[in-house]
C-alpha cells in the first residue's frame, strides 16, 4: 500500500506491522455531524477495511473533544450543561455512523477522561524547558522546538494567518511569540475547571489529543490525521508538544482528507453552510450516501451536489442487479493500495457489473452492502 504523507509531501509506502495504530481527530459534539465530517470518518473506515483485508489488526482511536471553546460557547447559548450537550450530540453521531456502515472504532475517548494525563504532560513540557507560564496560562514555546513546521511546511506568515483563523489567538498579549500556543488556561466563571499546579483551569485543544493518543496507542503511532484543515495549527502543535516530551517520532505517517464544500465555501459550523447526514438519511438509503462520498478521492476538495446522490442510487441498483460474486475484487484491492483510490475501485466494480458478473465481495470491501 502507498499513501500520501502530508509531512513528506509525497505518496510513499505505508508499511505498518501486524497491528496498525491509527488516530483520527473526532468531532467537537456541539452540533450534528455534517458531510465534511462523514467524508473523513468514511475515509478512515475504508483504510481500516483494506488493512484488515490484507491481514492486519487495526486499532483506530477517534477522540471526542468534549471541552473546548466551541462546545462551552454553544452550551452557554443553549443554557445547558456542556456534558449534557456532548452526550446528546455523541448519541446522534454514533447512530449516524453505525447506519452509514462504519466499523466500530477501537476506542472513542473523551478529552475530559484524560485530565490526569494532560496535567502530567503539561508539567513534563514545562519542566523540559519547552513551555512557560504567563498571565495564568501555560504556553508552548515554539522557539524551543527546532523542527516546528515539519508537518505543515508553512511559512511563518502563513502560520500566523491560519492561527488567527483557527483559534490560535496570535494577538494574545501574554504570549512571547504569536505562534506560541496554550497548554493550560484559566477557566471563566461559568466554565468547568480542574485543579492544577498552575491554578484551576482547563486544557488547551492540542494537548488533549496528544494525551489521548499516547494513552491509548503509545508514544509513536503508525498513522494520524483528519480533515486537511487540522494540519495547522492542530497537528503541527500536537507533534511539537509530543516529541518535546518523549524525544521520539510522534507519528510515522500523516494522513489528511480534503474539504467538502457547499456554495463555493468549505462546510463549516461557523458559516452554517452544512449538509447534515441525519437529514439525508430521511430521504436516501445509507449505502447510496456512502457511494456518493466514495465517488471522490479522499485528498480532493469537492463541492457537495445532490446530483451525486442520484448517480449513487443508480449505481447501487446496477450493482444489486449483478448479484453475488467476487468479480473485480483484485482490481478494487489494487486501487485501494494506490493511495486509497476509491473512484478507481468504483470504476472496477462498474465494469464487472456491466458484464453481469457478481461483485458483492468487492462492494463489501468498500463497506457497501448489497
Amino acid at each position: 500500500m502507498r499513501l500520501y504523507d502530508t509531512a513528506r509531501q509525497s505518496v510513499v509506502a505505508f508499511e505498518p506491522g501486524p497491528v496498525v495504530t491509527m488516530y483520527s481527530c473526532g468531532i467537537t459534539p456541539y452540533d450534528s455531524a455534517h458531510m465534511g465530517h462523514v467524508q473523513v470518518y468514511l475515509t478512515f473506515d475504508l483504510l481500516q477495511r483494506r488493512l484488515r483485508d490484507a491481514g492486519h489488526e487495526t486499532k483506530l482511536v477517534r477522540n471526542v473533544t468534549d471541552v473546548d471553546d466551541d462546545i462551552l460557547r454553544r452550551a452557554r447559548e443553549l443554557g445547558v450543561h456542556y456534558l449534557d450537550l456532548a452526550a446528546e450530540e455523541m448519541a446522534r453521531f454514533d447512530s449516524s455512523m453505525q447506519v452509514m456502515g462504519l466499523l466500530p472504532v477501537y476506542r472513542e475517548p473523551r478529552a475530559t477522561s484524560a485530565i490526569p494525563e494532560i496535567l502530567s504532560m503539561v508539567g513534563a513540557v514545562l519542566d523540559g524547558g519547552h513551555a512557560y507560564e504567563s498571565g495564568g496560562s501555560v504556553y508552548f514555546d515554539v522557539s524551543s522546538f527546532a523542527t516546528f513546521g515539519q508537518v505543515s511546511h508553512l511559512s511563518r506568515a502563513e502560520m500566523l494567518v491560519l492561527a488567527a483563523e483557527r483559534g490560535g489567538k496570535p494577538d494574545d498579549p501574554n504570549k512571547r511569540d504569536p505562534l506560541d500556543f496554550v497548554l493550560w488556561q484559566p477557566s471563566a466563571a461559568d466554565e468547568p475547571a480542574w485543579q492544577s499546579r498552575w491554578g484551576p483551569g482547563r486544557p488547551g485543544w492540542h494537548i488533549e489529543c496528544s494525551a489521548l493518543a499516547m494513552r491509548e496507542l503509545g508514544e509513536t503511532i503508525d498513522l494520524h490525521g483528519g480533515g486537511r484543515d487540522l494540519i495547522f495549527p492542530h497537528h503541527e502543535c500536537e507533534t511539537a508538544q509530543s516529541e518535546s516530551v518523549t524525544g521520539k517520532t510522534f507519528c510515522r505517517h500523516w494522513f489528511h482528507v480534503g474539504m467538502v464544500g457547499l456554495d463555493g465555501t468549505k462546510m463549516s459550523k461557523s458559516l452554517g453552510n452544512l449538509v447534515f447526514v441525519g437529514d439525508l438519511l430521511k430521504e436516501w438509503e445509507p449505502m447510496a450516501i456512502r457511494l456518493a462520498l466514495l465517488e471522490h478521492h479522499y485528498r480532493a476538495d469537492w463541492e457537495w451536489q445532490d446530483a451525486g446522490l442520484e448517480r449513487a442510487a443508480e449505481r447501487l441498483e446496477r450493482w444489486r442487479a449483478a448479484g453475488d460474486g467476487d468479480a473485480g475484487i483484485e482490481q478494487v484491492r489494487r486501487a485501494l493500495d494506490d493511495d486509497l483510490d476509491a473512484p478507481g475501485a468504483l470504476d472496477a466494480l462498474d465494469q464487472a457489473a456491466a458484464t453481469g458478473a457478481g461483485m458483492s465481495q468487492g462492494a463489501a470491501l468498500l463497506g457497501v452492502s448489497l
